[in-house]
């Protein structure tokens, strides 16, 4: 049975490649892949990881379907701009963060004209969200934006995300001075609503324009079939909206809860379906993201390998070692020099025991932080104002979720002990964090999200029952 459709990632050092059987409307997996990723000429990095895929006894078609995504370009730097920095900034943010987007500042109103002008200038962003008011509601602040983006004499793309009866003349003010943009419904027509998808495959469209400019990168769109390549943390969110979610045909299979880990960050995804089902009065004065159904969080400093420092100074070299039951003076310093030697060495691939187990460590407790930050909290203090008493849930409630899939190379290359140890030790001591209370630890070992994510968009159904027979959650009756 030849393989007919191959899914590639795209990364900074490696090039996965995932092999499907597709016949009708269903998806087999065939085997996967990886060689390094070839930034000057992309086509001989995914060459070899198909020849690699070959050489493991998979039959590929002499013409594949094929699809893609890339973390090689660094992801889309990007500046959001909103009007004020709890409500439009905010989502603004929410709307990057959801298509995989590195969100470098966030800008409101309140920030004086000149620190907006110097933020744009300084950090030079790939794309500007330019969000800011409600239908109807304020208007100046993207009006008044749009004027700083003129002046700072950026190359970067504007996504027009705010007040709609703003939109045509911020429209105008950016053509005459001649800078690219795109106009999109806003991602915040009301306060009680986050429209999160039109801006979100704006931002999509803009990252595979970006991969085109980059250099080697250009070839990948003339590679895949439907010229289309996602940001890869954007495809993970994407397979794990479709797995919770569902689609006209199956049910999904609800809440789902996503940890990747990498060797630069720690990204955790949360989908909770039954959040679309929020009445107004139950979402509450103002959206706020504990009440949207996708989310996502990135821990920039949180990473196996050039982000190892991060960890060990979050929390401690005795809270690493904590995790292995050992607290030893003369380890503290060993782990101290190890992350510090990752930092400089971040192609390393742990051999030794004493590696191997301060990676484990060192992932659990990246784990741990990365879940806290992202989930709410129980509250241990009074506010009369916000009338939060002791014991008040706040934030984003995981507590309900079953479903944990474990995302990255980590899970990919260690034992099945190794994996349950790593989860087990991060979810361990939930304290006053709202983190689910009966996990059920899936481990996508296979390295598959992904492909997931990147198959969702054209063959829903068929990505969906492969996920669902992978992870091992088909219920009663479905095959």
């Amino acid at each position: 049975m030849e393989t007919n459709l191959l899914v590639f990632d795209v990364g900074s050092t490696y090039t996965k490649v995932a092999g499907f059987h597709m016949a009708g409307n269903q998806l087999c997996l065939a085997g996967r892949a990886q060689a390094s990723t070839t930034v000057d000429d992309i086509e001989r990095g995914i060459a070899a990881a198909k020849q690699n895929l070959a050489t493991t006894g998979v039959a590929i078609a002499d013409e594949p379907q094929i699809f893609s995504t890339s973390s090689a370009a660094g992801g889309l730097r990007m500046v959001a701009l909103g009007y004020m920095p709890r409500v439009t900034a905010k989502a603004a943010k929410e709307v990057a963060m959801s298509a995989g987007a590195r969100v470098l500042e966030i800008i409101s109103s309140e920030d004086l004209p000149e620190y907006r002008l110097q933020v744009l200038m300084e950090i030079q962003p790939d794309i500007i969200l330019l969000a800011g008011g409600t239908d109807g509601g304020d208007r100046d602040s993207v009006i008044s934006n749009a004027r700083i983006i003129v002046q700072a004499r950026g190359k970067a793309v504007v996504i027009l995300a705010g007040n709609k009866e703003a939109q045509a003349e911020a429209a105008e003010i950016l053509a005459e001075a001649g800078i690219g943009h795109i106009r999109v419904p806003n991602v915040m027509p009301t306060i009680h609503e986050l429209k999160v998808k039109p801006a979100r495959e704006a931002i999509h469209e803009q990252f595979i324009r970006q991969i085109t400019r980059a250099k080697g990168l250009h070839k990948l769109i003339d590679i895949v079939s439907n010229r289309k390549v996602t940001p890869t943390p954007g495809a993970v969110l994407m397979g794990a909206e479709l797995l919770a979610k569902g689609t006209y045909v199956q049910d999904g299979v609800g809440d789902v809860l996503v940890v990747d880990i990498g060797g630069a960050t720690t990204d955790i995804h949360s989908v909770l379906p039954e959040l679309e089902n929020l009445t107004i009065e139950e979402k509450g004065l103002v959206v706020t993201n504990e009440k949207q159904p996708s989310y996502r969080t990135v821990e920039g400093n949180l990473g196996l390998r050039i982000s190892a420092t991060g960890i060990v100074e979050t929390v401690g070299p005795a809270g690493v070692l904590a995790k292995l039951g050992r607290k030893s003076e003369e380890e503290a310093t060993e782990l101290t020099e190890y992350v510090a030697w990752l930092e400089k060495n971040p192609e390393h691939i742990s051999t030794s025991d004493r590696d191997k187990s301060f990676d484990l460590a060192l992932a659990a407790s990246a784990i741990e932080v990365a879940l806290k930050r992202h989930a709410g909290y129980i509250s241990q203090e009074f506010n009369p104002v916000m009338g939060i008493v002791p014991g008040t849930p706040i934030g984003r409630d995981l507590r309900r979720v079953t479903h944990v899939i474990a995302v990255g190379g980590i899970f990919t290359h260690s034992s099945a002990a190794d994996r349950q140890f790593i989860l087990e030790q991060a979810f361990k001591n939930p304290g006053i964090s709202l983190l689910p209370q009966e996990p059920r630890f899936i481990m996508d070992k296979d390295y598959l999200m992904f492909a997931v994510g990147a198959l969702s968009q054209q063959y829903p159904d068929a990505a969906l029952r492969f996920a669902k027979q992978q992870f091992g959650l088909l219920a009663g009756g479905e095959k």
